[in-house]
């Protein structure tokens, strides 16, 4: 009741409680309790341990199968998500490899294609570079009368050897 004399209802308390934590507990801490729940022999001393704790005895069945599996040793808890792949490290340095040489093939495969393209045009200008009818070949000896020692000029044309530069070609 107010100082007027009216009634009024309570208003309830507007503020959002914060969200209640997920506990988590030591691997001590469980060795300890279920420790003292095996030498527990009085009927209901069991029940009075965990009202203590404030555990719950699904809780202890689950501290139980993991005591038995080797899991409360010396771990506090198992870490939530997807657990890690040990052969994505050596999957990612397999791509990393592949991708590498895929590179490298691509590359060879460029200066193959530039190797092959620039041998026949260099082959074609071999064979037809050079006529007997071309003034310019006078200054390569044609005015001496000596055709055969000239590479590409008279007769058949010469192949060029790997490595040997133009005045070499053919020369035996």
């Amino acid at each position: 009741m107010s100082q007027n004399g009216k009634v009024y209802e309570e208003i309830p308390n507007a503020e959002v409680t914060p969200r209640a934590e997920r506990r988590h507990y030591t691997a001590e801490y469980k060795e300890r309790i279920l420790d003292e729940i095996d030498r527990s022999q009085i009927p209901g001393e069991i029940g009075a341990i965990l009202r203590r704790e404030g555990l719950y005895s699904q809780i202890i069945s689950k501290w139980r199968q993991q005591r038995q599996q080797g899991a409360l040793a010396g771990t506090t808890s198992a870490k939530r998500g997807p657990k890690p792949d040990l052969q994505s490290g050596e999957l990612a340095r397999l791509q990393r490899e592949n991708e590498r040489l895929r590179t490298r093939l691509e590359r060879a495969e460029m200066i193959l294609e530039v190797q092959k393209k620039s041998h026949s045009c260099l082959g074609r200008w071999e064979t037809t570079g050079r006529k007997r009818s071309d003034p310019g070949n006078a200054s390569l000896g044609e005015a001496s009368g000596d055709r055969s020692r000239l590479p590409g000029v008279g007769g058949s044309p010469q192949p060029v050897l790997p490595g040997a530069s133009r005045g070499q070609a053919g020369l035996t």
